[in-house]
């Protein structure tokens, strides 16, 4: 959708009632806290029937369920939803459940910049943007025959670990590979994992000053995934794999977790450096995006992806992290998506941020 288009929906829109919505799932909780501590009505998209866990918070219900019988009727309502103002905040379920290519073409206003998926999706152009950005990744094995030490295979999108495996040897690779689905073999780097929270303004000049807007750094989290972070309490994983056992990666919640301060200048550099190429590659990744990275021993950065999006990593940190705290009190991602909306609706800036 173009700033166009944006525009001439938008100019049918109520803007004294934007209506915040989003899936129910993933991230819904903050955002919608978030979005009625800064005033906005908010809507939560389920499928079959309203999520009765909703009921047990308040204050991260939605004032409005609206029912479809699959995410992928989605886009069918869109009408029905302009007429409710109706903003969306996409997730990774939200993208997930509802298809990229049905994503592109929502014809609703979403937070964000559309055009990132193309690169974010596509394990190749990532690795394009990351490191024409000057960032570090894992080495990339193109020959599967040449795996002589642990790599991690994964498949294109965001599927939650799901389907990602180790493999030691060729031989492990074939015997565990989905040939069927486009995939990558990176290096299995040895280290600290850490899920960086960014937010990055196109339209905010108040906090790391970038070439346009300025870069918030919200929180981090760890990923606990299954079974890898607790297959080591049965034996080694080499012992486990010789009787059929392999270690996944499936996520199954986040970790809070605060990183030395002496490592801080060059989060801020990374996290600029993505968003300064991004500007050039496709007119910028806006609002929230995670680098997924790993500190090895001697304190470097090695980025093995990216999440163009709130991500579920921020939720340990509704009532802000130890890093938004010294922005905000009580400022989540989800209330700084909100903060973001509400600062454009009154400039007049909207167009700036949907896409």
């Amino acid at each position: 959708m173009t700033q166009f288009d944006i525009k001439k929906m938008l100019a049918g829109y109520d803007k004294k009632n934007l209506t915040i919505a989003t899936v129910c799932s993933h991230s819904s909780l903050q955002i919608f806290n978030g979005a009625r501590k800064e005033g906005f009505k908010t809507l939560g998209i389920s499928v079959g029937e309203e999520k009765r866990f909703y009921d047990a918070f308040p204050l991260g219900r939605p004032d409005e369920f609206f029912i479809v019988d699959s995410y992928k009727d989605i886009s069918r309502y869109a009408s029905e939803l302009q007429e409710k103002n109706v903003i969306v905040i996409p997730h990774g379920s939200f993208v997930e459940y509802l298809g990229a290519k049905n994503f592109l073409k929502l014809n609703l206003p979403t937070f964000g910049n559309r055009k990132v998926l193309l690169w974010e999706s596509d394990r190749k152009r990532e690795r394009q943007w990351l490191e024409s950005a000057g960032l570090t990744m894992p080495r990339e094995i193109k020959d599967p025959t040449k795996i002589d030490k642990p790599v991690i295979v994964k498949y294109h999108g965001a599927k939650g670990g799901k389907g990602f495996f180790i493999a030691k040897t060729y031989d492990e690779f074939i015997k565990r590979v989905d040939k069927d689905k486009p995939y990558i073999i990176q290096e299995f780097v040895m280290g600290t994992r850490y899920y960086l929270h960014y937010f990055y303004s196109p339209i905010q000049n108040n906090a790391y000053k970038l070439s346009k807007g300025s870069l918030q750094l919200l929180s981090m989290d760890r990923r606990d995934e299954t079974t890898i972070d607790e297959v080591q309490r049965l034996g080694s994983i080499a012992e486990l794999e010789e009787i059929g056992i392999h270690p996944t990666f499936v996520v199954t919640g986040n970790i809070p977790i605060v990183m030395r301060e002496s490592l801080l200048p060059e989060v801020f550099r990374m996290g600029a450096a993505v968003v300064e190429k991004s500007l050039e590659l496709f007119g910028g990744v806006i609002g929230s995006f995670c680098l997924e990275t790993v500190v090895t021993e001697e304190l470097k950065f090695k980025v093995f992806e990216i999440s163009a999006r709130i991500v579920a990593g921020t939720n340990p940190y509704i009532s802000g992290s130890p890093y938004s705290e010294l922005i905000q009190p009580d400022l989540s991602t989800g209330r700084r998506i909100a903060q973001e909306i509400k600062y454009a609706n009154k400039r007049g800036l909207l167009h700036e941020i949907l896409s």
